[in-house]
């Protein structure tokens, strides 16, 4: 099933988000050889795929390790009531760590999975009973701990 924007970009804009994905800070004159159209036409693309919606930023993909991140945990909560208000709070609030890189609203068995990155297990320790645990409404947690960064990234097929 399409979704409503699918149908609205043609396959030259395909290439250029596939082209962008792989390299944000590619230029523009390297982007139009690439997709094989004229640097003023991929430039015009590229600001119409940016207003539509279809861009919404560039960043930098930084390494965890490096800055001192290397655990990668996924915990799942589970809340005491599943209420407007008790959704607002929680969501609210995971917003104020920076520790948390990933918080979903998601259906099943649980309410929240939460992607955190932190130095290591004692660090993630003292995370969760100091943060995770805090949050509001949280009535019980499960907590995965990363062995292996199989495949990560945030290409979507195009």
């Amino acid at each position: 099933m399409k979704n409503n924007f699918s149908s609205e970009i043609d396959g030259m804009d395909r290439k250029i988000l596939n082209a962008l994905q792989k390299d944000g800070r590619i230029t523009n004159l390297d982007l139009s050889e690439m997709v094989g159209l004229s640097p003023t036409a991929t430039s015009e693309r590229v600001k119409r795929l940016t207003r539509d919606g279809y861009i919404v930023g560039y960043h930098a993909e930084l390494s965890p390790d490096h800055l001192g991140l290397g655990l990668t945990v996924f915990v799942e909560v589970k809340l005491e009531r599943t209420t407007t208000d008790v959704f607002e709070a929680f969501a609210n609030s995971t917003r104020r760590f920076d520790e948390i890189a990933e918080c979903y609203l998601v259906a099943g068995g649980f309410d929240y999975l939460i992607k955190a990155r932190v130095k290591d297990m004692n660090a993630y320790r003292s995370f969760l009973s100091d943060v995770i645990v805090q949050l509001p409404g949280v009535r019980e947690t499960h907590t995965y701990a990363v062995i292996e960064d199989v495949k990560t990234g945030q290409s979507l097929p195009v």
